[in-house]
């Protein structure tokens, strides 16, 4: 790798910190960041992936020509096929997982769907769950999918056939227990191969936005009202058709989704500031434990601000690989040339990880492979359950 983890560390710390969210939980700082203007999204925040993509898509094509692959990054993280950018299994990863990173992730237990009845599956599934010290209510979620599709927080039987019903057979739900804490964070580790230890190159808050009710309004009212969720209007009535024209008590809160996914309606700040050698080290103690793993994005559960900062009472939601992304670049007042630069060395980054894979003796996957797995993906999203 040409440049080291300390320089790329260095290099994604240069764009702006976070500022102020609407609605964001007790645990996460209000004010954690110098406050640029009063805009609710930044003016690219809602642009078509492709474009935001584009020069990143420009520089893959340079990088094949340079190190001769067109293919290379999908070594990155020789434990996940294709390195995780697309069709990954997220049971394969975590059942990699042992010590300090097995413990830290949350339980979770795969359910492969058949062609039974949905009431004897939910009955196969629940027992399955019991067997692992599992109950209701369950976060259910695709094994393979990306991007919070078809995430479900699941709080009886009837839900669960609803869930279950979604999914063809031979394709895997996993059910996973749920946190004990609401506030949740992105954190994007990336360790050079040639080193024991890794670095964290990105924190980002994840807020599930709510709107508090005042006795009069409907929660289609309040939500217009708000600078942010204005803007994701439609997005937010079709998640919560029910209440829709509800009247909210006053100082009822009411939460708009329960999956943090920014495409699916989540505010994400910047939290770099609070980045600190204690979270570090606890993080490289936690991935120590899963081999091969050099590059992805681990969203975790915690319990409140001091206790992340110290790397403490962290639980793992899920651990995601090639594609994902420094979810930092999504805060409202993120620059766009920042955004992009933060992806572009992001890939350039893979490309490094693949090309020492390489040389150590692994072979670099066909496009053929890749492009299999895009599909099957592909279908199988088109058939999973509304996210919540």
């Amino acid at each position: 790798m040409s440049e080291s983890v300390d320089d790329v560390s260095k290099s994604v710390n240069e764009s702006p910190q976070n500022c102020a969210i609407q609605h964001c939980d007790k645990s996460i700082p209000e004010n954690s960041g110098p406050k640029e203007d009063d805009r609710s999204v930044s003016f690219f925040e809602f642009w078509p992936t492709w474009l935001i993509y584009l020069p990143v898509v420009i520089q893959w094509l340079v990088l094949s020509v340079r190190y001769r692959s067109l293919t290379l990054p999908l070594l990155a993280n020789p434990v996940i096929p294709l390195s995780g950018m697309v069709g990954g299994s997220k049971h394969e990863l975590m059942r990699e997982a042992k010590g300090a990173c097995k413990h830290a992730i949350l339980p979770w237990v795969l359910y492969v769907a058949t062609t039974d009845d949905v009431e004897s599956q939910a009955t196969t599934l629940l027992e399955q769950c019991a067997a692992q010290g599992l109950a209701l209510p369950l976060v259910c979620k695709p094994d393979v999918g990306c991007r919070g599709a078809g995430v479900k927080l699941v709080h009886d039987r009837k839900e669960l056939l609803d869930v279950i019903a979604h999914y063809p057979a031979g394709s895997g739900i996993i059910c996973q227990k749920l946190s004990q804490y609401e506030p949740e964070v992105g954190i994007f580790y990336v360790k050079d191969p040639r080193h024991a230890q890794g670095d964290i190159v990105s924190l980002t808050f994840k807020e599930t936005p709510s709107v508090v009710g005042d006795g009069v309004k409907t929660l289609a009212e309040l939500v217009a009202v708000d600078p942010r969720a204005a803007n994701l209007l439609e997005l937010y009535q079709e998640r919560n058709a029910q209440d829709w024209e509800r009247v909210l008590e006053k100082g009822e809160r009411y939460r708009l989704l329960f999956s943090a996914s920014h495409c699916r309606g989540a505010v994400f700040v910047d939290a770099r500031e609070h980045i600190t050698p204690e979270l570090v080290a606890k993080l490289n103690v936690i991935m120590a434990d899963l081999p091969d793993f050099y590059y992805g994005r681990l969203d975790v559960k915690f319990e409140d601000l001091n206790a992340l900062r110290q790397g403490e009472t962290l639980e793992i939601v899920e651990i995601n690989g090639a594609s994902s992304e420094s979810i930092h670049i999504w805060d409202k007042n993120a620059r766009l040339m920042d955004a992009i630069k933060t992806l572009m060395w992001q890939y350039r980054t893979l490309f490094q990880i693949g090309a020492w894979h390489r040389k150590n003796g692994l072979k670099t996957p066909g496009l053929k492979t890749f492009l299999a797995a895009w599909r099957r993906e592909r279908t199988l999203t088109g058939y999973y359950p509304e996210t919540d």
